[in-house]
């Protein structure tokens, strides 16, 4: 066997040409793909700035050809009838009581009232032309030295679509100047759709030599189609007058009466559909609407010269609103409930040693209001009763509950009588009689009545006596199905 042959050391397998070239070529081409992703994202961020700068001069040049278009609408408008055709009226410069100026007649908000100087009346909000919003009335200057000024009135919104301006506040007086706070402007009305303006607050007054704060801005005035009366301002003090709430037309809720020592009016229903405003103190609530509507909630008493306001009543469709709770005067009766459908409103609370109101009626289906708890006792007066619930719907509905009664004191310890249950309807339940109130000493007090059911329902329970005081005496049940209440515990 012959020996085997070794390889020479410089021998080694040759490479291939065609593998190298292959790697050099894809080399290369790797590194081609890199550069032409990076010019790739180049050229978009530069065709993107190139856009937005396009944009941005072509928004430019809009908006002067837009001025330049609007130049030439207003320019006889404003030469020939002082306003614009379209666009927003100037607001008033503030510290000035300037007025602000009237939006376009066609298109455009009215300019927002400046402000008053030093014991200035603030401007008036401009008013809108056709389609617009009235601007917003200045506010009045203080002044530490005299009378402050009064707000500026809202502005009337647009005669077909638009809301009246808000008033603008009252200034203050300040110590030790003999001055009156300013009155709160008056809200804007609004023309065919819209809601009226808020009437503002009456300025603050903490002068001398018997200054008072200012009166509260009256609502503006709802649309004359649809829209809403705006709220009456506040007086602040509780000495001066509340704005009257804004009426509503045909269709929308009546503003409310602002707070005061004389409450501003509740505004009116839509005469269609809508809720009456609430009364401010001691007003009575605005009725509803004639087809749909919740009457107004009556507004309370805040001193001893006047009663509270008894709540307004519903249309066809709602609910009655409550009465307004006495100071020191009976609570104030609750509305009567829809004639169609709708619960009664509740009675207001009595004030010290005074009845608590009625509740109001149902009219053909729906519950009776609850009658208000009656006024605690006082030491020269006896505690005072509850109200009586109202009577449910003559078809349907179940009686009211009795107010509770006030308690006692130690110099008149007896507890005010409960008020006795409301009836119920051809169907439905009798309302539960009011407790007696809380007696002391040898005192006692007396439940209320249970209410009755007429032909289908339960008699209401008689209500809770106390100090051994009788209970009252439980409602007889439906003449045609029902129980008897159950008699009240002593």
């Amino acid at each position: 066997m012959w020996p085997r042959r070794r390889r020479p050391l410089w021998w080694w397998p040759p490479v291939p040409i065609s593998a190298a070239i292959a790697a050099l070529l894809s080399a290369h081409g790797q590194a081609y793909q890199a550069l032409s992703a990076q010019a790739a994202a180049f050229h978009a961020q530069f065709i993107e700035a190139l856009r937005a700068g396009a944009d941005a001069y072509a928004a430019a040049e809009a908006a002067n050809v837009e001025q330049v278009l609007l130049g030439v609408i207003n320019g006889p408008t404003e030469a020939l009838l002082g306003r614009p055709l379209i666009g927003d009226g100037v607001n008033g410069a503030d510290g000035t009581g300037q007025a602000g100026g009237a939006g376009g007649i066609l298109v455009g908000n009215g300019g927002n009232g400046g402000s008053g100087g030093v014991g200035q009346d603030g401007g008036a909000g401009g008013a809108a032309g056709l389609f617009g919003h009235g601007g917003s009335g200045g506010a009045g200057g203080d002044n530490g030295a005299g009378n402050a000024g009064a707000g500026g009135a809202g502005g009337a919104g647009g005669l077909v679509w638009g809301n009246g301006g808000a008033g603008g506040v009252g200034g203050n007086a300040a110590f030790p100047g003999p001055g009156s706070g300013g009155n709160g402007g008056a809200g804007g009305s609004a023309g065919l759709i819209g809601n009226g303006g808020t009437g503002a607050n009456g300025g603050f007054s903490s002068g001398s030599f018997g200054a008072q704060s200012g009166a509260g801005g009256a609502g503006g005035d709802g649309g004359w189609l649809y829209g809403n009366g705006g709220n009456g301002g506040n007086d602040r003090s509780g000495s001066a007058l509340g704005g009257d709430g804004g009426d509503a037309y045909l269709f929308g809720d009546g503003g409310n009466g602002g707070g005061g020592g004389v409450g501003g009016v509740a505004g009116r229903a839509g005469l269609l559909i809508g809720d009456g405003g609430n009364g401010g103190s001691s007003q009575p609530g605005a009725n509803g609407g004639l087809l749909w509507g919740n009457g107004g909630d009556g507004g309370g008493s805040l001193s001893s010269f006047r009663t509270p306001g008894v709540g307004g009543n519903a249309g066809l469709f709602g609910n009655g609103g409550a009465g307004g709770d006495g100071l020191p005067q009976a609570g104030a009766d609750g509305g009567a409930g829809g004639l169609i459908f709708g619960n009664g409103g509740a009675g207001g609370n009595g004030g010290s040693s005074a009845d608590g109101g009625a509740g109001g009626t149902a009219g053909l289906l729906g519950s009776g209001g609850a009658g208000g708890t009656g006024g605690n006792a006082s030491p020269i007066a006896v505690a005072g009763n509850g109200g009586a619930g109202g009577n449910g719907g003559a078809l349907f509905g179940n009686g009211g509950a009795g107010g509770a009664g006030g308690a006692g004191l130690v110099t008149n310890p007896n507890g005010g009588t409960g008020g006795d249950g409301g009836m119920g309807g051809l169907i439905g339940n009798g309302g539960r009689g009011g407790n007696a109130g809380i007696s002391t000493g040898l005192g006692s007090g007396i439940g209320g009545n249970g209410g009755n059911a007429r032909l289908i329902g339960n008699g209401g329970d008689g209500g809770s006596g106390t100090g051994g005081g009788p209970g009252g005496v439980g409602g007889t049940g439906g003449q045609l199905l029902g129980a008897k209440g159950t008699n009240g515990a002593p």
